[in-house]
């Protein structure tokens, strides 16, 4: 079946071509655009959003009853390249993005080698243009080797191609070195995107520090290692007025810190997962390794704070930080498993059927956290149905319902804690730079 549904054509040919997606329901936040209209599609370009379009076009999409969205935005993706292809590439990894609906994703820098310098983001910018498949943006380390110890040369890595920069996976303990990082940035717009997890605090810890870490006899993770760590950053985003993003903000305290921060002026966004928003720690289970991720799940207290920041606009983002591992990595003992799980291709449908149609946020605030709120805090050239736009475009049939199946998963990583369920909510179809790339042949 994966090989029938998956269908890519290029648009590189010096003939004009043209696409139009009749009748579904339209939604773009950047446009503050709702209704059940047309979509037309010119070379690669948005040309037209509105209802009973009157043009003959190369494709037609019928698209009555399902939702056309812009194309869907990942700010925190492990595509593992460079040196870890054996957990995901740019190819896997772009074919998962397709097939979850999202047409931008940007890399993380923790790679082997890590993404530190401007010669390695020039090389990744050129391979991601080369399999031309999804977006692919590369996010540079914020210092050399992600140790923490001297600043890496941000600068040049933006005259690269950088759109951010983050030491993901790693706790910048010396504030010093990160307070000249957010000085040395201050000019240029660049985000710092900060993973949030004081070092001394988590130290050998495989899960959420509390009732059922002291059942299970894991050691913890817990919550006041994020707090403490949200609460310096924000301080030192503060002193110098630089741009700090909370990666997976994950505990309500947390939240709190960030939504007083905003009060205050300071720069600082947020960013929040599916299984942050709709998983506990009580689904940790000591012999499967998927529901092991860092920062950890937390209770219902921490998710029901992540939701209501959400709603209100502390957290800007939803992204999936899709983390693949080689199955004989996970496929071990809890505690020396890996931490992270594979998200861009269940991340609708957890969505759509934990959040949505429970009623618990609308299409449209939902819609904005995965579109035009981060192509606004990133600067990118995307998020929108605006006219002359990219045709970056997502459409989803709300109300299919489908089983996750390992199998049928086009990244390297197999181990989900989603595997088996049932959601409600799927992507049929992704349009990127306004090439078809997944059809409605489920």
């Amino acid at each position: 079946m994966k090989n029938q549904i998956w269908q890519i054509r290029k648009a590189e040919s010096a003939i004009s071509t043209s696409l139009l997606i009749r009748g579904g329901r339209v939604i773009d936040p950047a446009n503050d655009f709702d209704d059940v209209a047309d979509v037309l599609v010119v070379d690669g370009k948005i040309a037209a959003v509105k209802p009973d379009i009157n043009f003959e076009a190369h494709y037609e999409y019928n698209a009555a009853g399902k939702i056309v969205t812009p194309g869907l935005i990942d700010m925190h993706v492990h595509l593992r390249e460079p040196g870890q292809e054996a957990k995901e590439d740019f190819v896997s990894g772009s074919k998962a993005a397709v097939a979850g609906g999202y047409t931008t994703v940007a890399t993380m820098p923790n790679t082997s080698p890590t993404v530190d310098n401007a010669a390695l983001v020039r090389a990744m910018v050129k391979r991601a243009e080369d399999i031309g498949i999804v977006n692919v943006k590369i996010i540079g380390a914020v210092t050399k080797g992600q140790h923490g110890q001297e600043l890496a040369e941000m600068r040049d890595m933006i005259s690269a191609g950088a759109v951010a920069f983050s030491d993901d996976g790693h706790f910048d303990d010396n504030a010093k070195i990160f307070l000249n990082a957010l000085d040395y940035l201050h000019d240029t717009g660049k985000v710092i995107i900060c993973h949030e997890e004081e070092t001394s605090l988590v130290k050998d810890g495989v899960m959420n520090e509390g009732k059922r870490s002291a059942l299970l006899g894991l050691k913890g993770r817990p919550t006041v290692a994020e707090d403490i760590a949200v609460a310096r950053d924000v301080l030192l985003a503060e002193y110098t007025g630089g741009r700090v993003h909370i990666a997976h903000i994950s505990s309500a305290r947390a939240v709190d810190i960030v939504r007083d921060a905003k009060k205050r002026g300071v720069n600082v966004t947020a960013e929040v997962t599916p299984q942050h928003l709709t998983m506990t720690d009580e689904l940790v289970d000591p012999a499967d390794a998927s529901t092991k991720i860092n920062p950890p799940l937390r209770t219902q207290k921490d998710c029901d704070a992540c939701l209501t920041g959400l709603l209100d606009g502390t957290i800007d983002m939803i992204v999936t930080d899709h983390s693949p591992h080689a199955p004989e990595e996970k496929d071990r003992e809890y505690i020396y498993a890996p931490s992270g799980f594979p998200g861009l291709e269940t991340s609708v449908g957890v969505l759509f059927t934990e959040l949505y149609h429970t009623g618990k946020i609308d299409l449209k605030t939902l819609i904005a956290k995965m579109t035009c709120n981060p192509a606004q805090i990133f600067g990118l050239d995307a998020g929108t149905l605006s006219i002359d736009a990219p045709a970056d475009i997502t459409i989803i049939d709300p109300e299919l319902a489908w089983t996750v199946d390992a199998k049928n998963f086009y990244t390297k990583g197999s181990h989900s804690p989603f595997v088996g369920r049932e959601f409600k909510g799927r992507v049929v179809a992704t349009i990127v730079r306004g090439n078809l790339m997944k059809l409605n042949q489920w």
